[in-house]
């Protein structure tokens, strides 16, 4: 029995996640209910500026329209080696979900008056990823609220671990 030589040895696959971006201020203006996974349609320079870590995600959200999903307000900045193949850097651009999960979201947002938000780009497998929250709308004391709490527990973190210094 003979094994064949693979002679495509250095383009192999990169298993796991490297996240290339994420949205922090979505997290501080929207409560994230539910998280879905799609994929986006990209040019070749896009992909490559993207490899750089060249994209925003601030002040962007989704529409969907004719039962398909759409990414509006993302700059991805052009490629730097690249000439007429780049695109306009804030274009909206079709995300990639099945049939029936793009149905269930349109009717969560109809009925529900959420918003879709992306809140993490990364590789996965050697291919982009867009993470969307259906997020609902966090008001003025929600976010300060939020902003206390945060203060407070990195206050007991704080005092706990000077305690333990001096145990």
């Amino acid at each position: 029995m003979r094994f064949r030589l693979c002679l495509y040895k250095d383009m192999a696959i990169k298993k796991g996640i490297k996240v290339i971006a994420e949205n922090r201020k979505a997290f501080h203006d929207y409560f994230i209910e539910e998280k879905y996974e799609a994929g986006i349609v990209l040019s070749g320079t896009e992909v490559k500026s993207l490899r750089a870590g060249k994209i925003n995600l601030k002040d962007s959200y989704c529409t969907i329209k004719d039962g398909e999903i759409f990414l509006v307000g993302v700059n991805i900045s052009p490629y730097d080696h690249g000439n007429r193949f780049n695109l306009d850097p804030m274009r909206s651009r079709k995300l990639l979900m099945h049939k029936n999960e793009i149905i269930k979201l349109y009717s969560t947002i109809k009925q529900d008056g959420l918003t879709l938000v992306p809140t993490k780009c990364y590789f996965k497998d050697s291919k982009v990823k867009i993470e969307v929250g259906l997020a609902r709308g966090k008001k003025n004391y929600d976010k300060r609220d939020s902003i206390a709490e945060k203060q407070a527990k990195r206050d007991i973190d704080r005092a706990l671990k000077n305690q333990n210094k001096y145990v």
